[in-house]
């Protein structure tokens, strides 16, 4: 009898490391991004634009944009940095592929949703990313018990419909159309304490 070999698990390098590799220039860097964080930059992609190919082509964007902003930029919060890089490059695709042809897709539905709660009506996508390089948007959520938390990240950050949450969570769609409707209130009133509006 053979000996049973063990699979070799790979480890996903930490943040800090990953970003010494871009500061030494190292291609290396590149590879550790898509090996720990790939799977979140594609769900973004996918769910904003709704095509794998065009997806795949918003993460390789995303990966030339980091490389090239690593150094001098130094992030905190790699894995946010990440997501937030590839969800603009994502909606400026999405817009700029919609300006050619008029087309649905979740974007203009979860944008239009978000109106209720951010008074500039054009000017959603700033709003957002203003919340998201600041605390405040984390301890919103972090106060949010966690199924409303997973909603709402998924709904208005990967972009997912309410079918797809409603399914991927196991829960009826008028729930997480209630829930999403609740914490979108929840949003408004501590954006307004918070003066972000």
């Amino acid at each position: 009898m053979h000996p049973t070999r063990r699979k070799a698990v790979i480890t996903p390098m930490n943040d800090k490391s990953i970003i010494e590799l871009f500061e030494r220039r190292s291609e290396r860097a590149l590879t550790e991004v898509s090996c720990t964080y790939g799977g979140l930059l594609h769900t973004i992609a996918r769910h904003i634009l709704g095509d794998r190919l065009d997806a795949e082509e918003c993460v390789n964007d995303t990966l030339m944009q980091v490389w090239n902003a690593i150094p001098p930029a130094k992030p905190a919060y790699f894995r946010a940095y990440l997501a937030k890089t590839v969800r603009n490059l994502a909606l400026n695709r999405y817009a700029h592929d919609r300006a050619r042809k008029r087309g649905g897709g979740e974007v203009p539905v979860v944008l239009e949703e978000l109106q209720d709660c951010i008074s500039a009506a054009d000017n959603v996508e700033n709003v957002l990313d203003k919340i998201a390089l600041r605390d405040a948007l984390e301890r919103f959520l972090t106060a949010l018990p966690a199924k409303q938390q997973k909603i709402f990240m998924r709904r208005y950050f990967s972009m997912m419909s309410v079918e797809a949450i409603a399914a991927e969570l196991g829960v009826p769609e008028n729930t997480v159309k209630s829930i999403l409707s609740r914490t979108r209130k929840k949003l408004a009133e501590f954006l307004t304490k918070e003066e972000l509006l």
